[in-house]
């Protein structure tokens, strides 16, 4: 392990609540090579771009998919989480890789991985299953605030890919992979990428490996007690889980309230344990009002589902919580300078 990997580690925060920086190695260079402006890909999801030079501190695991799904739009790269996590290495994704790294074999690394990845990264479903000649590796964020995670999903595959490619070569291929969003429209990047069969709208996301593929694979840089070391921290990094902020929790409220109407300030204070005051002051606190956060939710939720493609207008008006149509048509205009169905049809 590198001399500052080791340094970086013993200065770290004692939890982690969202994801460990070093998933975002070297993403400032990938978006301005993808023609993309960091300025504006930051300053949208509120992320410190100094925060990405510290492996092991910690990032919201919201704005973290937010980045990268900004980060695609900005760009206009809509297979940017693909292409990311194709050049990702094993070391660059610090303690998580070095988890992988120095098992003793293939097949050790990718339990160890699938092990340690809920302590590198929060609301999150991970795990290996035995399918008789097959391991199937699957992989969901979980996380009730975040709805547009497909460049994640790419991500993390690519990164799983390139740890058994790192021992079985680039001309590797897994049996097959699932997404669970949509087909995009380059879609045939993605097979060529990972050199397998690729299906979308699927339950999870999942990646096959034959078994007969690990079996005898040594790791070139094993090391017994390096692996016992890089367990140990990262497993005191996410032992202490904070769970969601506060914000977070008001905005799945928000979320769940904006079917039956407009949200009420003393009903989503009450299902959150506290008074109206109470929660007021902890969104002051936040930087954020009562008022900015309903109408952050919505535009959030606006884009999602205009993204989707599938639901009218109309629709999209009662689901946000707007009684008329034009009132929602008139707060879209007010955030993007377009209507929905011009936004939709660009």
């Amino acid at each position: 392990m590198s001399q500052s990997l080791f340094a970086s580690a013993s200065l770290a925060p004692a939890s982690n609540v969202g994801v460990l920086s070093a998933a975002a190695s070297g993403l400032e260079g990938f978006i301005t090579d993808q023609g993309g402006d960091l300025d504006r890909v930051f300053g949208r999801t509120g992320i410190d771009p100094e925060q990405l030079r510290h492996p092991t501190l910690s990032l919201p695991l919201t704005s973290y998919c937010q980045v990268l799904e900004e980060a695609a739009r900005q760009s206009g790269c809509d297979n940017f989480g693909l292409r990311y996590g194709q050049q990702f290495r094993p070391r660059a994704l610090g303690l998580l890789g070095y988890v992988g790294l120095c098992s003793e074999t293939l097949e050790d690394a990718l339990r160890n991985f699938a092990a340690a990845f809920p302590f590198h990264q929060h609301s999150s479903l991970i795990r290996l299953v035995d399918c008789g000649e097959c391991y199937r590796f699957d992989y969901q964020v979980q996380h009730d605030a975040i709805l547009d995670r497909r460049q994640d999903a790419e991500l993390t595959m690519g990164m799983v890919t390139n740890l058994l490619r790192h021992v079985l070569g680039e001309g590797w291929a897994p049996r097959a992979l699932t997404f669970e969003h949509r087909r995009p429209e380059q879609w045939q990047e993605h097979a060529e990428v990972f050199g397998a069969p690729v299906q979308f709208g699927r339950p999870c996301n999942s990646l096959l490996v034959s078994k007969g593929d690990l079996q005898g694979r040594l790791m070139p840089e094993r090391d017994a007690n390096l692996l016992f070391l890089v367990q140990d921290v990262i497993r005191r990094l996410g032992e202490q889980d904070a769970g969601p902020s506060l914000v977070e929790d008001a905005g799945t409220q928000i979320r769940l309230a904006l079917v039956r109407g407009e949200p009420v300030l003393e009903q989503i204070a009450e299902q959150l344990g506290l008074t109206a005051l109470g929660l007021q002051r902890r969104l002051r606190d936040a930087g954020l009002s009562f008022t900015q956060l309903v109408e952050q939710t919505r535009r959030e939720l606006a884009l999602h589902y205009l993204r989707q493609g599938s639901r009218p207008v109309s629709e999209l008006a009662t689901l946000l919580g707007y009684s008329e149509t034009s009132a929602f048509s008139r707060a879209f205009r007010r955030w993007f300078g377009v209507s929905p169905r011009q936004w939709r049809d660009a």
